[in-house]
């Protein structure tokens, strides 16, 4: 592009010097430049914003990274365009622009893994059951080498449950080994739910019948039969 640019203006100033008015094909070639800059204005934009993944890297080819509602590993890096591989196989195609007008979650870089779930244990439960079960949960965590416990507590009366909120850290960014020690720690909570009689929650509805005693088994009233006897 810099030797056309270079060409050109030499064959205008040799036209000038021959005496020829290029006023006209200078203002002739503005008007073109122009509609060719706004014709290629995306495509210059991603060719920018290739440079910019170059230099500041906010993710290299192998990284596994969250754009919007698309996830993937990052599969080429383009002068127009960005591809990953998604979870089932697909490719994904971004615009450089694009992706960069976005907000991107770049897991590989992520030093440790904050784990929340949530514990459902049934009403019932006893007084001493419900207060040992944060203390249950702190050791059970603590134990091991590869998660930082945080925090277990009884936050919630649910509508059929007593809701706990558990929150660790996983000290390494791999999610199969996260998935695998949280596999191990649900395990061990139901272990020891086993051994001290605890009993998780599953949902369910109660339905009361109102007795004829019950203040609320009188409503509606009784109709009069014919003769004169209450009809239930």
């Amino acid at each position: 592009m810099m030797r056309l640019v270079v060409w050109v203006v030499a064959f205008l100033m040799t036209l000038d010097n021959f005496g020829f008015n290029i006023t006209t094909l200078v203002a002739s070639l503005g008007i073109g430049g122009i509609a060719v800059a706004l014709a290629t204005q995306n495509i210059l934009g991603d060719l920018f914003a290739s440079l910019s993944i170059m230099l500041d890297k906010p993710f290299e080819v192998g990284d596994f990274i969250i754009v919007g509602d698309a996830l993937g590993a990052v599969e080429y890096i383009g002068l127009k365009t960005t591809r990953l591989r998604g979870l089932g196989g697909e490719q994904i195609v971004f615009s450089n622009g694009e992706l960069l007008r976005s907000r991107i979650h770049n897991h590989k870089r992520m030093a440790t893994r904050r784990v929340a779930f949530m514990l459902r244990v049934a009403y019932g439960t006893s007084e001493a059951q419900v207060t040992a079960i944060p203390a249950m949960i702190r050791e059970i965590i603590k134990a091991r080498s590869d998660a930082s416990f945080e925090r277990a507590h009884f936050f919630r009366y649910g509508d059929w449950s007593l809701d706990y909120e558990v929150v660790y850290h996983f000290q390494s960014p791999d999610y199969i080994l996260h998935m695998d020690t949280q596999e191990q720690i649900l395990l061990q909570i139901y272990r020891a739910f086993q051994r001290e009689g605890i009993q998780f929650a599953h949902p369910l509805s109660v339905v009361r019948v109102a007795g004829a005693d019950d203040p609320v088994g009188g409503w509606p009233p009784a109709a009069p039969s014919p003769g004169g006897a209450l009809r239930h």
